[in-house]
């Protein structure tokens, strides 16, 4: 049905590894963003639900809790050394289990209260066939709730390293396509509407929402972490490995203002959108 071989390429190489070893810094710095997705989802005790794009396992984790011993979580990734470390993470809740696969064409299970992502659905190469695909794992009526970054400039944790280094080091990146598989490619509100009307669901509610991002504790080491990750990552693999240092130092330099006692944190914003499968007549 869709092609996401790139994905599962870069997710089971190198970059799923940096996010497995980083588990601790990701889920301070987007932790925040999911659990406001964690609240419009609603999860209730005995539920069955399915937690897509589930990394690391942080948010399988809370919604296993939440639909406690009688309920089922089944959190469903791409990435093996993500997985890996979830299984470790979740190890001793009956309730939660873990499976490699691409969800938006692998056989899933059926029977599902609830659908639920935090940062993982911007990722498919055809996204409406990915959530048709998805909606047929949901009983009739049941639930859809995510979460996905809204436009690059409204996000100063992701624009303010990578501005910094490209002025520094005087280089423009071509440009992307912007509605491409990838952190933002759900940026637009009208799309998600579109992408979810023609999947099938109903109900569809997309709502703006904003937190700060913790980046680290000093300047240095938030922008440390930015150069492993995110646009900045992306911006140092096209000006080479030799110039990574003079981005980094740069990117210390711009951060500088936002350090406080409570770390390094920028301005974030997402999207919390919510819809349902509709009920059988």
């Amino acid at each position: 049905m869709s092609d996401n071989s790139e994905q599962i390429s870069e997710w089971n190489g190198a970059l799923g590894e940096r996010w497995a070893e980083r588990q601790v810094e990701i889920d301070r710095m987007i932790g925040p963003l999911g659990e406001a997705a964690i609240r419009a989802a609603d999860a209730r005790a005995g539920e069955r639900i399915l937690d897509i794009g589930c990394g690391t396992g942080a948010t399988s984790l809370v919604l296993a809790s939440a639909v406690g011993a009688q309920g089922k979580v089944l959190g469903v990734d791409i990435s093996r050394p993500m997985l890996d470390l979830a299984r470790r993470r979740g190890a001793g809740m009956t309730q939660l289990e873990f499976a490699e696969a691409d969800a938006s064409s692998a056989e899933l299970p059926t029977n599902f209260d609830l659908i639920f992502s935090r940062f993982g659905v911007m990722f498919f190469d055809q996204p409406s066939a990915a959530f048709a695909h998805m909606r047929c794992a949901l009983k009739p009526d049941g639930r859809l709730a995510f979460t996905c970054w809204r436009a690059p400039r409204e996000n100063a944790w992701a624009m303010t390293p990578l501005s910094a280094a490209r002025k520094a080091l005087q280089l423009e990146q071509p440009p992307s396509d912007p509605l491409a598989p990838g952190p933002f490619a759900f940026a637009d509100a009208t799309r998600i509407q579109d992408i979810l009307s023609t999947a099938g669901f109903s109900d569809v509610a997309v709502t703006p929402f904003e937190a700060p991002v913790y980046l680290g504790s000093t300047p240095r080491s938030a922008a440390e972490g930015a150069s492993q990750m995110g646009p900045l990552s992306r911006f140092i693999r096209f000006a080479g490995a030799d110039r990574a240092g003079e981005a980094i130092d740069a990117v210390t330099e711009a951060l500088a203002p936002f350090a406080s006692p409570e770390g390094v944190r920028l301005p974030g914003a997402v999207w919390i959108v919510t819809a349902r499968s509709p009920a059988r007549p």
